[in-house]
């Protein structure tokens, strides 16, 4: 064993994100698990310090004081689209640890979305090094050199800070085979704070598996700063075999696949499909993807077939300008059709929605209210457009982001560029389209015969709920109307 030791941690902090702590679905820090285990590998001396159910940096004090490891990485999870959105609450608890580990003389390395984007804060904070882009092999190749106490200069996909100059060495190419890699390090954290949370919010255990790295599609709104648009996966042995090893070992019971987009290389899923059926392994799982993905049945069929239960799609918008006007590369028509399949093979759908993108008016807003209540997911996901460091959109706007630059946590809803309404109506706008969702899906299920209802207790639920959403409606739509009058009047 290397007498080196390395600390990991990352800078997610659940009670710091009150929406996300609210929804009891918690999950480990995948990206942080895969560089842990390949450090062990690597024959480093090898902790992780969870904090995400912490409430502060200090947290680490302890494991600090006595591990007293060589090297302390904040890693966040690249995988996490909440570590994306670089949310200012854990940015700044990440500072805090920078400073509390540069008190015990450790080397601090860190990897994530917003130490890229602002290197600098995180350098002047005391950081040594940042790690650009995807880390594990860089980060790997930077501990031997220190370790060996030779120059990092050579080191690709690292950033850094030298006589007052930021130093950026050349970038690093992305990982192209992800088998590569060692299983992530799940059995240096302990699960059963997330197991125990699903279970009794849920009545199952979830846990997030990450099939691919990428995206190479081009919304001009997303940012991808750890993996790129290059697409690499895993083939579907290796997340097969990392299944098993979760099932034997932590019981779970569900799966969220964390990828940007799922099974988009031909034949994957058919193959991951077949896999599963000969180890005699059925678990129902959740995914991310896109609608023009989803228009041909026998894809969807696929799906079904290798247990999908749960697909969420960046549907975005109702109206087909704004969905130009975001380089999303997909039709209204395939939404439907591709909404229209998923229900066919007893899927759910959930629609990603965005509102407040450059050029939207209320017409285009009554196209999205009127995409949900038609077609009627089973559940939507509301944000306000968000700009995001090294994207198409960011430059378009960042002359506008004066007084705040990102979001303190996922619920802040801020809009923070000029814009065609208020932010007052924004968020308004927002839960105004929940209840009006909720009242319609509601009815909808009045009319539904039983015997065709999968999860029939929580469809219930729901048609009970009926008059508080009418009510709800109501009374949303009333403020909305206060807060823009003219606007309002339209909706």
């Amino acid at each position: 064993m290397n007498s080196a030791k390395v600390l990991f941690t990352h800078s997610y902090f659940l009670a710091l994100d009150s929406k996300q702590l609210q929804t009891h679905t918690p999950y480990p820090p995948l990206a942080t698990l895969y560089a842990a285990s390949l450090v062990r590998d690597n024959n480093f001396e090898v902790r992780i310090k969870d904090v995400q159910f912490e409430t502060k940096a200090a947290s680490i004090v302890n494991e600090l004081t006595q591990f007293e490891p060589n090297y302390f990485i904040i890693y966040d999870d690249g995988f996490n689209y909440l570590t994306k959105m670089c949310l200012t609450n854990m940015r700044e608890e990440a500072l805090n640890m920078i400073a509390l580990a540069k008190l015990r003389n450790c080397t601090v390395i860190v990897s994530s979305s917003d130490a890229t984007d602002h290197f600098e804060k995180y350098l002047d904070a005391g950081a040594d090094y940042i790690i650009s882009g995807e880390g594990e092999i860089t980060l790997i190749e930077l501990l031997k050199q220190l370790n060996s106490e030779k120059s990092t200069e050579t080191v690709n996909g690292i950033i850094y800070k030298q006589n007052e100059r930021y130093i950026k060495t050349p970038p690093r190419n992305v990982l192209r085979e992800l088998d590569e890699l060692p299983m992530p390090a799940w059995n240096l954290i302990d699960l059963q704070p997330y197991k125990d949370i699903w279970l009794k919010n849920h009545g199952y255990f979830s846990m997030n598996l990450a099939t691919t790295r990428g995206c190479p599609y081009k919304c001009n709104w997303c940012a991808k700063p750890i993996y790129g648009n290059r697409y690499n996966s895993h083939s579907p042995g290796t997340i097969v075999e990392q299944i098993k090893y979760l099932r034997e070992n932590n019981a779970i019971d569900h799966i969220w696949f964390a990828d940007d987009i799922f099974g988009l290389k031909p034949m994957w899923v058919e193959e991951f499909s077949t896999l599963l059926k000969k180890e005699n392994i059925r678990i129902p799982f959740k995914i991310q993807s896109r609608a023009d993905l989803l228009v041909e049945e026998k894809t969807v069929k696929q799906l079904a077939e290798a247990g999908c239960d749960t697909v969420w799609m960046g549907a975005e918008s109702g109206s087909q300008k704004i969905l130009d006007a975001m380089d999303k590369g997909i039709k209204i028509e395939e939404i439907e059709k591709a909404t229209s399949f998923l229900k066919q093979y007893n899927i759910q759908v959930g629609f990603f929605l965005q509102f407040g993108y450059p050029g939207e008016n209320l017409e285009d807003i009554k196209k999205t209210i009127n995409l949900v209540n038609n077609l009627l997911p089973e559940e939507i996901g509301i944000s306000i457009s968000y700009p995001l460091p090294g994207t198409k959109f960011y430059e378009t706007v960042k002359n506008e982001l004066v007084s705040k630059s990102n979001w303190s946590d996922s619920d802040d809803l801020s809009l923070m560029f000029k814009n065609t309404y208020s932010a007052e109506f924004y968020k308004q706008l927002h839960r105004f389209i929940h209840q009006s969702f909720r009242k319609n899906q509601s009815l909808h299920y009045w009319k539904t015969p039983f015997s065709k209802i999968k999860d029939r207790k929580l469809k219930l639920k729901r048609m009970l709920s009926l008059p508080f959403y009418f009510a709800g409606s109501i009374s949303e739509k009333s403020k909305l109307k206060k807060i823009d009058a003219d606007a309002g009047r339209s909706i």
